[in-house]
């Protein structure tokens, strides 16, 4: 209700001329986004609308207010890109549109809900991936992101026409009565997990991701990167877990599958970049393989996990993508050489970029650490040791990934000195954020027993 309430202000405010002091504009958004993001807190009832087709549960709302944690950093991040842009009113207009698809895709109870929730909330990112329309890179991920989005979309419909003729109803509690494992209901799964496996970047469903994280504007990467993934995730585990529970013998196999092929391609590929966005890129791959080893537990913890390990890898991939985007405004550097001696110039942005890669690689005391501990753990309650034992060898793998990026900030020489750069202070507001949560998620138990005293309610 509050981001249908937001888009519509948003629209007012473009008709009454607001938008054209953007620097007023943007703090009007900026506390729209801190009562959005409060308001989650709320406590609400659980409930059924139109006959189920839509719900709502505490798991739900927990999930849908990171979302709203993501998307009020990214903003504020962002702002004084936002305001360079002289658009502000389009860009937050798309970008709520797209949440708003989220908010339906997590509560729809009826997998056409479902896919109308994920293609409201896909078709808004490919404009705002060619939203910089001075730049030939930004087109071209506009383009590449709508083919690939069109592809998955026909793959996803083709499944859910196939899983409706298996089974004759689509509403998620029917599916779940008459499911059963036939040679029709396989192959629907096999096209509904790969239009999803489009939308998560799963190898080998990724080859869009590296172009089009490196030609969107960064605010645009960091949201797709963090916010649109996450989401696809969360109802990702409830379609795995309840709508095709039955079939679990059949999808741990590709779940394990996919999860080895993505964690390894990811690190692999994430050696071979130069340029931070593609960098973190196959990283944001990578970790994809390894939230699916979690899933692949099969179980409450495996819930539990995934959602526990999503707020720390927004909050790490949050504060990335900031620093990238500090500093690209100001110098123009992306690239990893541009780094080497980033301590030297900027100790305060080499320190939290160093933090953020140590959690996302799992390096302790970081939240990482136990996000990762956790996911592996999860993934031993369905026996699959061999999953396992490539999940370890990846965190040996990802972990020099990530070295490669510290070496060159803290000891390679400097072949230019970095500036100094200027920092907001919602910039380093978002980026204390991220620090803290990154810092004391790790030894935060109250929040993981949160989430598992609210997952059995999927």
């Amino acid at each position: 209700m509050a981001n249908r309430l937001m888009i519509v202000v948003l629209f007012v405010l473009n008709l009454m001329g607001v938008d054209k002091n953007p620097k007023r504009f943007m703090n009007i958004v900026n506390a729209m986004l801190v009562i959005n993001f409060v308001a989650g807190f709320i406590p609400i009832k659980d409930g059924y609308l139109f006959q189920g087709f839509y719900h709502t549960t505490a798991l739900i709302v927990l999930e849908k207010n990171i979302l709203n944690l993501g998307l009020m950093l990214i903003a504020f991040s962002a702002k004084q890109w936002i305001i360079e842009s002289k658009r502000p009113a389009e860009f937050f207009i798309l970008m709520f549109s797209s949440v708003l698809g989220m908010y339906v895709m997590l509560s729809s109870g009826h997998i056409l809900v479902l896919y109308l929730g994920l293609e409201l909330s896909s078709l808004p990112l490919a404009a705002l991936a060619a939203f910089n329309t001075d730049s030939r890179k930004s087109s071209e991920a506009g383009v590449k992101y709508i083919l690939s989005s069109a592809f998955s979309t026909g793959i996803t419909l083709f499944g859910i026409s196939l899983l409706y003729g298996a089974v004759g109803n689509l509403g998620f509690d029917a599916i779940i009565q008459h499911i059963h494992e036939d040679a029709l209901t396989l192959t629907a799964f096999v096209f509904i997990l790969a239009g999803f496996s489009f939308k998560m970047s799963i190898v080998p469903f990724h080859m869009w991701t590296a172009d089009v994280f490196e030609g969107a504007p960064t605010p645009v990467t960091n949201y797709l990167a963090v916010v649109s993934k996450g989401s696809v995730i969360f109802i990702f585990i409830t379609v795995l877990y309840t709508v095709f529970g039955k079939l679990e013998n059949a999808w741990l196999l590709a779940i394990s599958v996919l999860s080895v092929l993505s964690m390894t391609v990811g690190n692999i590929f994430a050696l071979r970049q130069q340029n931070l966005k593609r960098f973190l890129a196959f990283s944001s791959i990578a970790q994809v393989g390894f939230v699916l080893v979690g899933i692949a537990g099969a179980s409450n913890m495996g819930t539990d996990s995934v959602v526990y390990f999503l707020v720390i890898y927004l909050l790490s991939n949050i504060a990335l993508f900031s620093i990238v985007e500090a500093i690209s405004d100001e110098t123009g550097k992306v690239t990893i050489s541009d780094y080497k001696g980033l301590y030297k110039s900027n100790p305060f942005y080499a320190i939290i970029f160093t933090v953020a890669l140590f959690s996302l690689a799992g390096v302790p005391p970081t939240a990482g650490f136990f996000g990762k501990l956790f996911l592996l753990t999860s993934g031993m309650g369905s026996g699959m040791y061999v999953l396992l034992g490539f999940a370890t060898i990846n965190l040996v793998l990802s972990l020099y990934t990530y070295l490669r990026v510290v070496k060159a900030m803290f000891i390679d020489p400097e072949e230019e000195r970095m500036p100094l750069i200027k920092k907001s202070v919602l910039t380093n507001f978002v980026l204390a954020v991220c620090l803290i949560g990154i810092i004391i998620l790790g030894f935060a138990g109250v929040f993981y027993q949160y989430i598992d005293s609210i997952s059995s309610q999927l």
